[in-house]
């Protein structure tokens, strides 16, 4: 796109600042290429140190570079360093002996003008017709196989007949002060049926390890709101995770000791943890994490992780410090491989499509695709990658809207897979933001995409209202859960402001259009470091947020940065539809599994249960939950079983269920058996696929 100097591209790039501010150095560097504007004006109108949150409308940009060409350099040296407020830009004239580069200032000037004028316009034409996506003008990443059509704004939806029901869970019988325990930052459903929660270093948890100091994991009984802590040794802080083969649940990377805090935990930003459970020994409950020195090759923060067919980890992305990531020399656009035992290889290979989304690299979303590849999308883009040869095997159209990761993350469900689809991907994203700032708008448009198709292309559709933070999660009926998250701001502390309470309900079987139903409300705000996973029983338990630097539990108005919202330890748990009403009565009963070691080869196994009468459908579900962390389910896929023996209306069924037929389509790791009959899913089994 650069280099490129035509009154078209000038008035997109006006059209995505004024119709929805974005941080300011992407709108001026295409600029800059344009008209050869020199960088010093550029540093002039940057002035903020942070540029990802440096924002001004178009008219001001143009206001304020008029008003810096008329100064001598002394006074352009004093230029104020706070954008004035948005209004028309005056025509000046600008004295002739000043030039920039090559190009006549009179010429720079015309296009600046072009720039805002045309802007205003078109962005007032986007407004009167509804619309609320940015034209298609990418300005951060590779700028190729850039979206032919506009995002779409939000779209109304009708209230679910049967929208299901939220509880607030009591807190633990043993201590009424205990909920959580921890701020759940992170999370998974292990194999006893407890859910781990795993945080950062804090100053403030509910509960106090044995040596004197705060738990910042804890191991959660939704059979009896009872939570225990959990040691670990190095700081957790947004590290990225999955299951291994084995069944050991894994975080991988985080953040630096803060020894001013806790002394007794190191730095976590090489670091892997390890934690094992079972359904079967109860001994291992309330283990501490295990953490005996294996390090990743480089520093990671923020990375991204996926288990592959033959059950190595792909861990992608992350910062090197913690840093500004504007600056490239903080950040780590690699990926690395770690073996089946969760140790790395020591290589850390550079990722083109990494590098090229600089700032928006980190926390990609990343599914395994049935041919052994994996789809990856950062910012905007997308592509099929191969692993193994460590080739780009297809890039896929940009997604139109706004940023879609870090910091302006929405969320990423792989859909149900199935023989009736030959098991083909189809892959959907929800949400996102401009920039990252409390005031950022976020986006309400969706887009599904089918990348092993011939000509893969996003089919767009919007939910009822923009969301940052949204995430989503299947259900064994095959709909989707879309929860948490907020209407203005991104991820970071003090970064987010009108949360989204309404649970939303998507049907992905259902005509384009008529897929959204809203749910129940919330009462509680799930901003940033929240999650929501599905348990055993068939509900969603939603936990988490905590947007602040270090907890705090009463809201501080008017305080700025931002503290209205607090470190927040109560848990929910949603019931769907499934299990409301009427069918809170019919689940099926008395399911028994022929076996618990379970083939992806396309072999068999038995399944007996006891039906409702009058039953009419039965589905079988292997289901894996990942890891659940700032919105993204590392790993999370569910797969529709081809069963035979069925008998409609009979109480008492035997089924024989077919595995997947390959380990591409069911990677290794542990999973979950969900027996659903007329929609209602049984009590939840875990078994292991190896």
């Amino acid at each position: 796109m650069a280099g490129v100097a035509t009154p078209l591209l000038i008035a997109e790039l006006a059209v995505n600042q004024v119709a929805r501010p974005r941080p300011l150095l992407p709108i001026l560097k295409p600029l800059e290429a344009m008209v050869d504007v020199e960088v010093p004006l550029v540093e002039r109108l940057a002035t903020q140190k942070d540029p990802m949150v440096a924002v001004a409308p178009a008219q001001d940009i143009v206001e304020r570079a008029l008003t810096i060409v008329e100064l001598d350099a002394s006074q352009a040296a004093r230029a104020p360093a706070e954008a004035p407020q948005p209004k028309p830009a005056p025509r000046r004239q600008v004295p002739k002996n000043l030039s920039l580069a090559n190009q006549p200032m009179a010429q720079a000037t015309a296009l600046l003008q072009l720039m805002a004028h045309a802007g205003l316009q078109m962005a007032t034409r986007y407004a009167e017709t509804g619309h609320k996506g940015a034209v298609a003008v990418d300005t951060a990443g590779p700028c190729v196989n850039a979206p032919v059509q506009p995002a779409p704004g939000p779209s109304p939806a009708p209230k679910a007949t049967n929208p299901g029901s939220l509880k607030v869970l009591p807190a633990s019988s043993t201590n009424p002060l205990i909920q959580a325990g921890v701020p759940a930052m992170h999370a998974g459903l292990m194999q006893n049926g407890r859910v781990i929660f795993l945080d950062k270093v804090e100053n403030y948890t509910q509960i106090k390890l044995a040596n004197g100091q705060y738990a910042y994991s804890a191991e959660y009984d939704p059979a009896t709101n009872k939570v225990v802590g959990l040691p670990y040794k190095t700081n957790a802080f947004c590290s990225g995770g999955s299951f291994l083969a084995d069944g050991r649940f894994v975080s991988i990377g985080g953040n630096a000791p803060l020894d001013f805090i806790d002394p007794t935990v190191g730095d976590g930003f090489k670091a892997v943890r390890y934690l094992k459970r079972s359904a079967t020994d109860a001994s291992l409950n309330g283990q501490a994490w295990s953490e005996p020195g294996n390090k990743i090759s480089t520093a990671r923060w923020y990375a991204s992780v996926q288990t592959m067919p033959d059950g190595t980890l792909f861990v992608a992305s992350g910062s090197l410090n913690g840093l500004d990531p504007t600056v490239p020399a903080n950040n780590n656009p690699t990926y690395e491989i770690l073996n089946a035992q969760g140790i790395s290889s020591g290589k850390s290979i550079p990722m083109e499509i990494l590098n090229k989304n600089q700032p928006y690299y980190m926390y990609p979303f990343i599914h395994l695709l049935n041919n052994g590849n994996l789809f990856v999308f950062v910012s905007k883009s997308a592509e099929v990658f191969n692993v193994g040869t460590n080739t780009v095997v297809k890039a896929l159209p940009d997604l139109p809207g706004d940023y879609r990761t870090y910091p302006n993350t929405g969320g990423s469900v792989l859909l149900p897979l199935s023989s009736a689809n030959g098991y083909a991907p189809d892959v959907m994203i929800c949400g996102g933001g401009a920039y990252q700032d409390i005031t950022s708008p976020t986006d309400p448009s969706c887009g599904r995409i089918q990348p092993l198709a011939a000509t893969p292309k996003w089919e767009l559709d919007s939910m009822p209202q923009g969301r940052g933070m949204v995430e989503g999660t299947l259900l064994p009926d095959g709909t989707i859960i879309w929860l948490n998250g907020c209407n203005s701001g991104a991820q970071g502390f003090n970064q987010a402001k009108n949360p989204t309470y309404d649970v939303l309900i998507y049907d992905p079987a259902a005509a384009l259009g008529q897929r959204w139903h809203i749910g129940p409300t919330s009462g509680i705000a799930r901003l940033y470091h929240s999650v929501a996973l599905l348990l055993l029983d068939g509900t969603i338990m939603i936990a988490g947020s905590n947007p602040v630097e270090q907890p705090i539990l009463k809201p501080v108005p008017n305080h700025n940065p931002n503290e209205d919202f607090v470190t927040e330890f109560r848990v929910e748990t949603y019931t769907p539809p499934y299990l409301s009403g009427a069918n809170a009565g019919k689940r099926p009963t008395a399911v028994t599994l022929s076996s618990k070691s379970l083939t992806a080869n396309g072999s068999t196994f038995t399944i007996k249960l006891t039906a409702p009468a009058g039953n009419k459908a039965v589905k079988v579900a292997l289901y894996h939950g990942g890891f659940v962390t700032h919105s993204l389910h590392m790993g999370h896929r569910m797969v529709f079983l081809d069963t035979t023996g069925y008998k409609a209306g009979a109480t008492s069924q035997t089924l024989t269920a077919k595995m997947p037929p390959n380990k591409n389509v069911a990677p290794p790791g542990p999973y979950v058996v969900y027996v659903i009959v007329d929609g209602v899913p049984a009590i939840g089994q875990f078994v292991s696929v190896a």
